[in-house]
């Protein structure tokens, strides 16, 4: 649990620094040193928290709810929303344009079904700070006037989005989750 928390934190801390590094302290820092610094935080971070929250199902997840099997089918429909507006956040489209800031709406759905799905404590955990986390970088954003994108011209970087999306998501669902995560999703 400790170190899940740990990487966390590290985590959390260095993107809210990435999102106010133009006008703090590390404005003057060699853009190339600071991205190579942030990779290898942001990579530490990312595998404190799987190891520790693999160590924190394994020592035996306590329930703090048991959610009906019923949202457990509506997180995967929005697990579905969250790949594609991931994938939307590469491309340029009217998907893109409308959700302002998608990989932040995917990260934000993403920790709501897994809210919805799922009720141990190590889950919970994970899913409340990372959605707090996408809450707050949206905040910074909205509050530095961060560039809104610009729907394109044409539909096909919408049609993009969405098969991306759907591979993506058949990716977690079918082997991601199963295989690397231990607790399959789907049959």
């Amino acid at each position: 649990m400790i170190l899940m928390l740990v990487g966390l934190a590290l985590f959390v801390a260095i993107h809210i620094v990435a999102a106010r590094r133009k006008a703090g302290a590390f404005a003057g820092l060699d853009p190339t040193l600071y991205r190579i610094v942030h990779a290898v935080l942001a990579i530490a971070g990312v595998l404190m928290i799987a190891y520790g929250f693999g160590q924190w199902r394994a020592a035996g997840p306590a329930q703090l709810y048991d959610p009906p099997v019923g949202l457990r089918h509506l997180a995967l429909l929005l697990m579905l929303i969250a790949c594609i507006a991931a994938v939307a956040a590469l491309v340029p489209s009217h998907i893109k344009a409308w959700l302002k800031f998608p990989f932040l709406v995917a990260i934000k759905t993403w920790a709501l079904a897994h809210l919805l799905a799922n009720g141990d404590a190590a889950t919970v955990t994970l899913a409340v700070v990372i959605l707090g986390w996408a809450v707050v970088l949206r905040i910074l954003a909205k509050r530095r006037g961060a560039p809104l994108p610009v729907a394109p011209s044409g539909w096909w970087g919408d049609l993009v989005a969405v098969a991306g999306g759907v591979v993506l998501y058949a990716l977690l669902a079918f082997w991601f989750h199963p295989h690397i995560v231990g607790v399959p999703v789907m049959g």
